[in-house]
């Protein structure tokens, strides 16, 4: 194996054609949890193609405040007045991060207001409402993408490549896995995680759907077929019906992947590919905060690949407004969310009947 080969040559933002701008894409951040003021503000304010201009949040005095130390933002508005198009001038596009189940009214008002959205997967809590955001984008021609930041996390990609390239011979099976104590890192049992009617589901809904929708990534190739099991154990699961997944999809050719998943166990991540002449391996794979590392195995030697980290929503970001300032479609759309969407309801089916349960 020629491990020159392997190290050398990668770009990482092979999808880059513009790298700077005069006119920035400003987007609106709808919520203002830890994560938008934690990880998607940050990214943004590292990025040369966008900026932070609108805050929108239930609490008009916590977003004021978050705002007073932003350089960039210029508005901290409620829900109900970006309903009514406050400060509508002043951005282009809105990063939705609110709970599942309400991420479809902001992207109805962001679709008539001409906006371009980037919503955090997944898109909703029902099929039906995942649907409806899809409906809506098309009446609208408005620009809909997930949130799924492994697209553009340069160990994956790589991974890809090496797929791709046949170091693997065919894949054969993909092994994933997302794990974390929910309780320990966000240490509120009213959390909205735990409320079936706002997640739509907890550890499959989650966190499960990194490695399902890393699995379609790294396979260019959507299920056919799954079967799996869910449950909750303890007390503070018991409105939710997956404390705990597992789950295998079934593809074309003959491709399967064994998915699990957790919310109350030890925080761990990865993602393994085997073929028929080798393997790669990411781990850590998920989490935005842990470096990432890619292993290949090929002709009996295991080698460690190498490659720039870097902030995965900082990535994300950069290339959803490197799609809209170029006119470019971004991957993935709603109808690659819907999929998921669809997948991740058939793994609690399956469960509940004890049977494969067959996708369109």
């Amino acid at each position: 194996m020629n491990v020159d080969a392997l190290t050398g040559g990668f770009d990482r933002r092979d999808w880059q054609e513009q790298t700077e701008t005069d006119d920035p894409v400003r987007f609106a951040m709808i919520g203002v949890g830890w994560w938008t003021t934690e990880q998607a503000m940050p990214a943004v304010d590292a990025g040369d193609l966008c900026e932070t201009t609108v805050l929108v949040s239930s609490d008009r005095e916590k977003a004021a405040d978050v705002a007073a130390d932003s350089e960039t933002v210029e508005h901290a508005i409620t829900y109900e007045e970006f309903h009514d198009g406050a400060a509508s001038d002043a951005y282009d596009a809105v990063y939705i991060v609110t709970p599942n189940a309400l991420h479809l009214p902001y992207v109805e008002t962001a679709a008539e207001l001409d906006k371009a959205i980037l919503c955090e997967k997944p898109m909703e809590a029902t099929i039906e409402r995942a649907e409806r955001m899809v409906e809506v984008c098309e009446e609208h021609d408005a620009t809909l993408m997930i949130a799924y930041r492994m697209h553009t996390e340069p160990a994956v990609r790589r991974a890809k490549d090496l797929i791709d390239e046949g170091y693997i011979g065919e894949p054969l099976f993909v092994h994933g896995n997302m794990t974390e104590p929910i309780l320990e890192l966000v240490p509120d049992p009213d959390q909205w995680r735990l409320d079936g009617e706002l997640s739509g589901g907890c550890a499959v809904m989650d966190i499960g759907i990194y490695p399902l929708n890393t699995s379609r990534f790294l396979l260019d190739a959507d299920p056919v077929a799954v079967r799996g099991t869910v449950a909750s154990v303890q007390e503070e699961f018991a409105d939710v019906p997956d404390e705990h997944g597992a789950f295998q999809l079934d593809f074309p050719g003959h491709a399967y992947a064994v998915c699990t998943a957790s919310q109350n166990a030890h925080l761990d991540s990865h993602i393994s590919v085997l073929g028929t002449e080798g393997k790669v391996r990411v781990e850590p794979a998920f989490y935005p905060w842990d470096d990432r590392a890619l292993q290949l195995s090929h002709e009996g030697t295991t080698v460690d690949i190498d490659f720039e980290q870097i902030d995965q929503m900082e990535e994300e970001f950069e290339y959803f407004s490197h799609c809209l300032l170029t006119g470019t479609e971004p991957y993935a759309d709603g109808e690659h969310g819907l999929v998921d969407i669809n997948t991740i309801k058939a793994v609690y089916e399956a469960s509940e009947t004890e049977s494969t349960v067959t996708l369109d």
